[in-house]
């Protein structure tokens, strides 16, 4: 028996399509509004996480034109190890800085460096000027490559053991190269030494003559203790020479630049606003460690507080080479090394295979990242050159010494931390063997 809803209620026909019509608009208002509810709900969430996860500094797409060498600098990708992250059963990821233009990771650095002179009015291109640095290669490679792409001369004073390769990738950049024998920073014939004193000569080519005036100081007022500048302009003044925009002297003669790595804050600043920014979107900010060695500390101080900085719990971890003290440092409080017990304590630098990272003092950039440290684990000769020959025959990549440094101290800390869940682990390649055959391959 068919059921009569028109007659269940006592209604016409009309009402009930009137009633009908009703529930559908009321239940078609309904889900139109949760839709729209729901819609405003994933936006704001969109949005918040938008603000968390700062865009990269740099966007370089594929089908973008680059303004010269300097716009191929940064973004480089992150890589995953492949090899170490199935057998470990963690995600290990590269940032491939090898990629640089100039080769490394120094390229950021260098850039930010110069970029920072020519803001403060210390630097003007196409004047003659030279910039001075004291390096163990990389960080005077990428100097020298961006130099010739600004309009400056470049010198670097390295010590004279390091990979011949480097030399050779200077000179053919057109680099001016001094080489010296390793020394303590207390010498003054130590490489970073004589690298300031050089810049500051170099204002003062009638010194060279000992002609009249040659005790009048050439340096300008920076404004930092580490920066070095100093100009051929005869407009000085005794007590330091200020930068005047006014004095077309002033500024179109040649001046000398002692860059300072290890001291001058745009090293880490390079990293802070750059590097860190950068491994965070990339991650989408699912990262649960950092790992990185230290040279003159600016790439694990800057990236380091800027992962800190988004999330404190993510883990930066130290990689550091036999003969450097900065493992102690971070588990002692004191920069010290084994191999430097009494009695056996050398004059010169302990010999090592690893080149670019470990030191035995402090800087300006390393003090920046001594807070934010969570782990450090020693690195050994052995272990570097395990990591290379390994890395090469199951993945394909070819690394220098201090990548290799860095790669396991990943797997050390894997090991100590019990991860096999999928944790995610950054660290930096800093270059590629390339430059490392003489010494390390």
């Amino acid at each position: 028996m068919r059921f009569d809803i028109a007659a269940f209620f006592h209604l016409p026909n009309a009402a009930i399509h009137q009633v009908s019509y009703g529930i559908l608009i009321g239940f078609t208002l309904s889900v139109s509004a949760t839709s729209i509810a729901h819609y405003y709900s994933q936006r704001r969430r969109q949005e918040k996480l938008e603000k968390q996860i700062s865009l990269r500094p740099i966007e370089i797409r594929s089908d973008e034109v680059v303004r010269g060498v300097t716009g191929l600098i940064g973004n480089t990708p992150l890589v995953r190890i492949n090899s170490l992250s199935d057998a470990l059963g963690v995600e290990i990821l590269g940032k491939a800085e090898f990629l640089n233009p100039g080769g490394s990771v120094k390229d950021r650095v260098a850039l930010r460096m110069i970029e920072d002179a020519e803001r403060q009015g210390l630097l003007h291109p196409h004047t003659g000027s030279r910039i001075f640095e004291g390096t163990v290669g990389s960080t005077g490679i990428s100097i020298a490559t961006i130099s010739k792409a600004r309009g400056y001369d470049t010198t670097i004073i390295m010590p004279d053991d390091v990979a011949e390769e480097k030399v050779k990738a200077l000179q053919s950049l057109g680099a001016e190269v001094q080489r010296v024998r390793p020394a303590s920073i207390v010498d003054k014939k130590q490489y970073v030494n004589m690298a300031r004193q050089a810049a500051i000569r170099f204002g003062q080519p009638s010194a060279l003559n000992g002609t009249e005036g040659a005790s009048i100081s050439h340096e300008m007022i920076t404004g930092s203790p580490s920066v070095v500048v100093s100009t051929t302009s005869s407009h000085v003044r005794p007590e330091g020479t200020q930068n005047d925009p006014q004095d077309i002297e002033l500024l179109t003669k040649p001046r000398g630049f002692f860059a300072d790595q290890f001291e001058n804050k745009s090293n880490f600043d390079a990293h802070f606003e750059g590097t860190g920014p950068e491994i965070w979107r990339q991650t989408n900010g699912k990262l649960d460690a950092f790992v990185s060695g230290a040279g003159t500390g600016g790439t694990i101080a800057g990236t380091g507080c800027y992962i800190k900085s988004m999330d404190e719990n993510v883990k930066v971890v130290l990689a550091d080479p036999e003969g450097s003290g900065l493992y102690n440092k971070v588990k002692f409080g004191v920069m010290y090394d084994r191999k430097e017990a009494e009695g056996t304590k050398r004059r010169h630098q302990v010999d090592t295979v690893v080149e670019g990272i470990g030191i035995n003092r402090m800087t300006n950039n390393i003090d920046l990242a001594l807070s934010i440290i969570d782990v450090a684990f020693r690195i050994t000769d052995a272990e570097a050159v395990a990591m290379s020959r390994y890395l090469v025959q199951h993945d394909g990549l070819f690394l220098g010494s201090s990548s290799a440094c860095n790669l396991v101290a990943c797997v050390k800390l894997v090991q100590q931390m019990g991860w096999q869940e999928g944790q995610t682990i950054v660290t930096v390649l800093c270059d590629s063997g390339n430059r490392h055959y003489s010494k390390f391959w």
